[in-house]
């Protein structure tokens, strides 16, 4: 499967769970373990719950091997590794505190998607 079709899936799951501000980092020029990073907000930490495990079954739907998800429910930050595309879903304070689009974004090309 492209990562077109790995991406068009993640975004599709992540809009249809409500996930808000989501970003697309392409950092394939500046990364050996992705192509993609998306970092989308979650408004609590069960919505960040429920819109990993959508984003599984969206995925497994589709045959895309899930790499592994990390994260707890309480921690407020659910990482989803699809392989070419790593999605972090954050809450805003999480989001805020870590700022993943600076580390990554200053070297990737951002795209946001809603």
């Amino acid at each position: 499967m492209s990562n077109k079709s790995l991406s068009q899936i993640c975004n599709f799951s992540l809009n249809e769970s409500k996930a808000e501000n989501i970003l697309c980092l392409n950092v394939e020029e500046i990364s050996s373990f992705a192509d993609e990073i998306i970092i989308v907000t979650a408004n609590s930490s069960r919505h960040a719950a429920s819109v990993s495990q959508k984003l599984v079954e969206h995925l497994k739907q589709n045959n895309i091997n899930v790499i592994g998800v990390e994260g707890e429910l309480d921690s407020g930050w659910i990482l989803v590794d699809c392989g070419d595309i790593i999605v972090n879903i954050m809450k805003q304070d999480q989001r805020d505190f870590y700022d993943l689009e600076g580390l990554w974004g200053e070297n990737s090309l951002l795209k946001k998607l809603n």
